[in-house]
């Protein structure tokens, strides 16, 4: 459907410009993994429907690439959480919602201080009977252990309700924290700050040697195989640049080889196998082809952020001078230029629980 949908619209429009991009090929290793037969018939279908669009329409360029790369997970599940309760950083809880969801963290109810019920959402029967159990040391966690041994985990986590599992599982008590693992997809280890946080716990004296005390303990941390979790630990200054530097996580932990699998998991120790077999890795692909493109270039080293750079160059235009990326070598580069500021116009609101369960199904969300 991408495929006619693009070729419907080029053909209509005429662009000197077109972008067509294939989620299924991320997908299928979510939905089906080790599934080679299905994901050959995705990646054969994709295969077909930019062969028939490169027929059809002949560009000058053609760029492929991916955002990232996939593979299987040969190592372990590593759940920060855990680790750093037991330290005496993370506190736990079997009452109300614990961990926000990604709902309230979307629409801004963490800065805002609000719970993420609001009083029109009342709890279901079921909900509430699997809080009491949870009170009582039945959590999600054990019950999904016992199930397990009687082959009938898989089976029944398809059929209960993510809030129903929410209401039922141990989970980080994130007013009561000093810092937290708030989603395994952003890497990294947060601070329960006073005066940034709405429940804020650590003072700002106390800030910069949390920090380190952060990376010093997890730069150490090793599988039962013996091996690091973490190829780098480092403060977020060392990571990352910009206006936005305070929105990212305190303290960034890069997987060993994206080999390793982290998780926000409490309750059933620091290790097990990976939630997901398949899952992200770190490096993608990148081919360049046309007549303006050396077939002998190297691109090895090529970084996403220049594929942006690289597009503008077969144009001719020169890359914006605040972008990250350089031109691929394939590509003859015509220098940099200061661009106008990017307006965003109009902001359109989304359904948040639509949005959640979207990123649940590509596998953002546990």
């Amino acid at each position: 459907m991408r495929g006619e949908a693009f070729r419907y619209l080029a053909s209509r429009f005429d662009p000197d410009f077109g972008f067509v991009q294939f989620q299924q090929t991320d997908t299928v290793f979510h939905e089906f993994p080790g599934d080679h037969g299905k994901v050959r018939a995705v990646y054969e279908a994709v295969d077909r429907q930019v062969g028939t669009i490169l027929d059809e329409f002949d560009p000058d360029t053609v760029i492929v690439a991916s955002d990232h790369g996939m593979g299987e997970y040969g190592g372990h599940e590593f759940r920060p959480n855990e680790f750093l309760r037991e330290r005496g950083l993370v506190e736990t809880t079997t009452e109300g919602e614990g961990m926000p969801t990604w709902s309230t963290i979307a629409d801004n109810q963490l800065q805002e201080g609000k719970e993420g019920r609001t009083e029109d959402d009342d709890p279901s029967t079921l909900e509430r009977a699997m809080a009491g159990m949870a009170t009582v040391g039945l959590t999600a966690q054990r019950i999904n252990a016992a199930l397990d041994a009687v082959g009938l985990a898989e089976f029944v986590a398809e059929r209960v309700p993510d809030d129903v599992a929410r209401a039922a599982a141990e989970q980080v008590d994130f007013p009561a924290s000093k810092v937290y693992m708030r989603d395994r997809i952003e890497l990294g280890v947060r601070v329960n700050l006073k005066g940034r946080e709405p429940d804020g716990v650590v003072p700002e004296s106390e800030y910069d040697r949390l920090c380190e005390d952060l990376v010093a303990m997890l730069s150490k941390v090793e599988t039962p195989d013996g091996e690091p979790v973490f190829e780098r630990v480092a403060r977020r200054e060392e990571v990352f640049s910009g206006p936005y530097v305070e929105e990212a996580p305190d303290v960034i932990t890069v997987p060993r080889e994206y080999d390793e699998f982290i998780s926000t998991r409490v309750g059933d120790g620091q290790f097990g196998p990976p939630s997901e077999p398949f899952n992200h890795k770190r490096d993608g692909i990148v081919a360049v082809s046309g007549a303006s493109a050396n077939p002998s270039a190297d691109l090895s080293d090529a970084h996403l952020f220049d594929v942006t750079p690289t597009i503008l160059a077969t144009f001719g235009l020169p890359a914006g001078d605040r972008m990250d990326g350089d031109v691929l070598p394939a590509v003859e580069s015509v220098g940099t230029e200061a661009y106008p500021e990017f307006d965003a116009g109009e902001q359109t609101e989304t359904d948040d629980e639509e949005v959640e369960a979207r990123l649940a199904d590509l596998g953002y969300l546990e």
